[in-house]
């Protein structure tokens, strides 16, 4: 039993589609559901799966970085327009059902901090959130959890089955909630942009959706000895992989002395005692193994595997080249200002002054390096995945469809201009795409009364075209036919990227605008903005850093001396 939402929609919150993972459930497969008799209310959002807490956008109800959440989280969010249970479409009648994957690094977030009411209403469709296993508790690769498993249980990615799993709960149950389970399109952002490209590949997803939306994803995927060896083997692992994540916690539970000592211990404890020791574990205890950033909660770890059997091995856009993927109609974008909203946190790049006034370290730098690696993000995110799919899907295929979000209009708070020191940035577009910016005290400055107006025709067009997209897997020119045409990629012709944003700053249109990484290298090398050779080098470190599309190798190519991640510097 659910109840009413927000927006005038109808709303059923925290509705399980899988067995909880704990005991022996730890690090295996989904499994469904039990069933229930009598009515059961769904009318609390589901306890956040387990992460470090965070303002941006998961668990801010505690200190930042302390654990919290449960592992009993697999569960999800409905909304529906209002109808009476006598009027629940059926057959025909049943709405297109967009199901949601929120983002956070796959190891921060939860559906309590999205509002799917006003999308559902408006656009009339179901909206469906999920949430899914988080950080080590959802990508956790190592031979003593292979042993005895199957191979989609022994590849480590369990937030990757999660979803699976909740798109097989979609195809059977939404239905009753008036959804079809043959009109399916599935959208996140960040890394629920990258999930859903990684839905794209996977074999175990194959007919459970029909469209895709990737906002702000990226292909960035880690291999199985990236993910479980020790970062000192011949071929060196992960420094936050689960073997060294093993043995740091050996040495927590006072079970060895030193690394050396963690290794033996290991070794002698075999595959099937290091396995029941490790689900024996309280998953607070297993997170506090690994280090989380400072600003946001979220872990460099591996997650996201190219196991070969759930996700294909090798090289994403390659895979989506030789079309090894759904080959089902694809929207793919991202942010003009992307990284701003990570630099913005940096101490180096932005101070407090007073403890709350935010001022530019270096402002030139600043915007260089946000532009830089911003452009790099559509190059890696959506440009080459859509020239890619375009290619592999050849004419009469599933076509593909790019957007760049152009929105900046914030407002300058004492004397701070946050449409510099943000403008476009990451997650910005979510906002618009559900219509809802009642985003807490952080959200209420950036989203204030100046510019409602315009704000809200925008949310509008992309509400209409998202919702038209999961309609027919053709935005055109939104539900109403009222907006400027969105046009298919074409690698070879006039029309690329869609720019989103409000006519003060130029409106809707399409454009020829394509990234790709040696046109970013050649602006980096001309921006007036990073005039030396040390200023340029310190953008393409940046770059490198990141880690999408531009390496070691490139940073040499560049002449910028030796690597900036090397471990003797």
């Amino acid at each position: 039993m659910g109840g009413a939402g927000r927006y005038g929609s109808q709303a059923w919150l925290g509705i399980p589609y899988a067995k909880p993972p704990v005991g022996d459930l730890r690090w295996r497969a989904p499994r469904p559901g039990d069933p229930w008799t009598g009515v059961r209310e769904a009318i609390v959002p589901p306890a956040p799966c387990v992460q470090y807490a965070s303002p941006m956008g998961g668990v801010d109800s505690a200190p930042a970085n302390t654990p919290v959440g449960r592992e009993d989280c697999l569960a999800l969010n409905v909304w529906t327009p209002p109808f009476a249970t006598a009027d629940v479409p059926t057959g025909d009648r049943r709405l297109p059902v967009l199901v949601w994957i929120h983002g956070g690094g796959n190891s921060i977030g939860q559906v309590a901090f999205y509002e799917g009411g006003r999308l559902a209403v408006e656009e009339n469709v179901v909206v469906v959130a999920v949430q899914y296993r988080l950080g080590p508790l959802g990508w956790f690769r190592h031979a003593s959890l292979r042993a005895g498993s199957d191979g989609a249980e022994a590849s480590g990615n369990f937030g990757t089955l999660d979803l699976v799993r909740a798109l097989e709960w979609v195809r059977d149950d939404v239905a009753a909630f008036g959804g079809d389970p043959g009109n399916v399109t599935i959208f996140g952002e960040s890394a629920g942009g990258q999930n859903v490209y990684s839905l794209l590949l996977s074999p175990n997803a194959r007919g459970l959706f029909h469209r895709a939306i990737v906002e702000s994803g990226g292909l960035r995927f880690f291999g199985t000895s990236e993910c479980e060896n020790a970062a000192d083997a011949d071929v060196p692992g992960h420094v936050q992989g689960s073997t060294e994540a093993i043995l740091r916690l050996l040495l927590a539970e006072g079970r060895a002395s030193d690394r050396a000592s963690a290794k033996d211990t290991l070794a002698k404890m075999g595959d099937a005692g290091a396995a029941a020791w490790l689900r024996s574990l309280d998953p607070k205890k297993i997170l506090l193994a690994y280090e989380p950033t400072k600003t946001s909660g979220m872990i460099d770890m591996p997650r996201v595997i190219a196991d070969g059997t759930v996700l294909p091995a090798g090289d994403p856009v390659e895979r989506l080249r030789a079309g090894d993927w759904a080959r089902v109609p694809v929207v793919a974008g991202t942010n003009r200002d992307e990284n701003r909203l990570f630099l913005f946190a940096d101490p180096n790049r932005i101070v407090k002054r007073l403890w709350f006034l935010p001022r530019f370290v270096d402002e030139p730098s600043y915007l260089a390096t946000a532009d830089a690696m911003s452009r790099q993000w559509k190059a890696t995110g959506a440009d080459a995945p859509a020239r890619a799919m375009q290619a592999s899907a050849g004419p009469g295929g599933p076509p593909v469809f790019v957007y760049r979000f152009d929105w900046d209009e914030e407002p300058i708070v004492l004397g701070a201009d946050l449409s510099k020191m943000l403008g476009a940035a990451h997650g910005f577009e979510i906002p618009f795409v559900f219509g809802h910016f009642d985003l807490g005290r952080a959200g209420n400055v950036v989203f204030d009364e100046r510019g409602r107006e315009e704000r809200e025709a925008l949310s509008r067009a992309m509400r209409s075209y998202w919702a038209q997209f999961a309609r027919t897997g053709d935005p055109g020119r939104g539900g109403r036919g009222d907006l400027p045409a969105w046009t298919p990629w074409q690698p070879d012709g006039p029309s690329k990227t869609l720019v989103l944003d409000t006519p003060a700053s130029g409106g809707i249109h399409m454009t020829p605008i394509e990234e790709t990484m040696p046109a970013i290298v050649a602006a980096v090398e001309d921006d007036p903005r990073v005039p030396t050779p040390q200023a340029r080098c310190a953008v393409f470190a940046e770059m490198t850093r990141w880690g999408r599309g531009f390496g070691r190798e490139d940073y040499l190519r560049a002449g910028c001396g030796a690597w900036p991640l090397d471990p003797a510097r």
